[in-house]
């Protein structure tokens, strides 16, 4: 943050810049071989171990559509999608993420996304008959950064349940909205999603240019994945849009009256970073939901980048209240090809949770600021 002009300071307190000022002192060398044309986040492949307990979690509380199910796997979508699913749950003995998959524009793009990654030396396999269901020709590969990715372009169509308001529950999740994924080293992870084609819409910086998190996407809107920095690679969350804050609030009425509040970790609230209007649950094998929404548009080719002082305590929840420590900690282990669990890298760069909350267990906001304004941190 050093590097960003005070001229460039808006009125709600975070800056703006044309891009991001994020440079990894480890990048990842860019291929030669052209980038595949991402759409956008398509689904997850989550391992559950309680296939039934997850049912009950994601469609009787959650409210999403089966498309198809057997005894091995659950295959889900959100109100507004017409491919196959947003989200496979398959049962295995490790909960851990399979797959953060992306649709791609054309076929052909399948065939620049195995030139990408085998150019960078990553293990890829291809299965012109898809790896699930509903899905056709697909490339899986485990990325420079741990994470294995998936890409398809051909997809079944199911029915769009939009007009289908006799099915609708008070908290619709009407899509997916984006992934978020640990990584020990963002910047380095930044680099390499910027030559896949995404941008940067939103970051978290320090004065000494400690980068803790950033926000980056294909479709327009805030993000289709975040980077955050922590022990990794792991995932965050997987998130689902609702179309107003009044179905967030449906969502934890309807998890009290089931005696189910357990299942909420943080929120509801507001984020300072997105704007969106949140609420973080955690399913039975502790794999991280956020359902969202109210986030902005971001199309435009000199979209503003937005970049938050670690120390402001509004960046993660617009009202200042404290992130529980949970949040900071845990994520979802990520699978190999072969249905290993990735091993897990410490980060060394200083964490979002050491830096912000104290050792007597309180969160400071606005650290550049005369007086310091403080919640309760760690100590809930």
């Amino acid at each position: 943050m050093a590097k960003l002009n005070e001229e460039d300071k808006q009125s709600a307190g975070f800056w703006v810049t044309k891009e991001a000022p994020i440079i990894s002192d480890d990048p990842i060398a860019a291929p030669t071989s052209p980038a595949p044309d991402i759409l956008r986040c398509a689904y997850m492949e989550l391992i559950v171990t309680d296939l039934a307990a997850s049912r009950e979690f994601y469609v009787d509380a959650l409210g999403l559509y089966v498309t198809t199910e057997d005894d091995e796997a659950i295959y889900l979508r959100s109100t507004e999608e017409f491919i196959h699913h947003n989200l496979v749950l398959r049962k295995g003995p490790v909960a851990a993420v399979a797959a953060f998959s992306y649709r791609v524009r054309t076929p052909e793009d399948l065939d620049l996304a195995v030139a990408f990654y085998e150019e960078l030396g990553c293990e890829v396999r291809r299965n012109p008959n898809g790896f699930v269901r509903g899905i056709g020709d697909s490339v899986r590969v485990v990325d420079p950064l741990g994470f294995p990715y998936e890409f398809f372009h051909q997809t079944e169509h199911t029915e769009r349940m939009s007009w289908r308001y006799d099915l609708h529950v008070p908290g619709e999740l009407v899509r997916l909205d984006h992934f978020n994924q640990i990584t020990p080293d963002v910047p380095r992870a930044v680099g390499f999603m910027q030559n896949l084609g995404f941008r940067v819409t939103e970051d978290i910086q320090d004065n000494e240019g400690t980068v803790y998190a950033a926000w980056m996407r294909r479709k327009p809107t805030v993000h289709d994945t975040a980077m955050t920095g922590g022990d990794g690679p792991r995932m965050h969350h997987v998130c689902f849009a609702t179309h107003e804050k009044h179905n967030i609030l449906a969502i934890c009425d309807k998890l009290g009256a089931l005696r189910k509040s357990d299942s909420i970790e943080r929120g509801p609230g507001r984020h300072g970073v997105s704007n969106a209007f949140y609420l973080y649950l955690r399913d039975p094998d502790g794999h991280r939901v956020e359902v969202y929404t109210q986030d902005y548009y971001t199309g435009d080719p000199d979209n503003p980048v937005v970049t938050w002082d670690v120390h402001d305590n509004q960046r993660r929840d617009w009202w200042g209240n404290p992130v529980v420590p949970s949040w900071y900690t845990d994520g979802s282990l990520v699978l190999d090809l072969d249905g290993n669990p990735q091993p897990v890298v410490a980060r060394t760069d200083s964490s979002e949770m050491a830096v912000t909350i104290g050792a007597d267990g309180f969160s400071y906001t606005r650290d550049s600021e005369g007086e310091k304004g403080f919640k309760l941190g760690n100590t809930l």
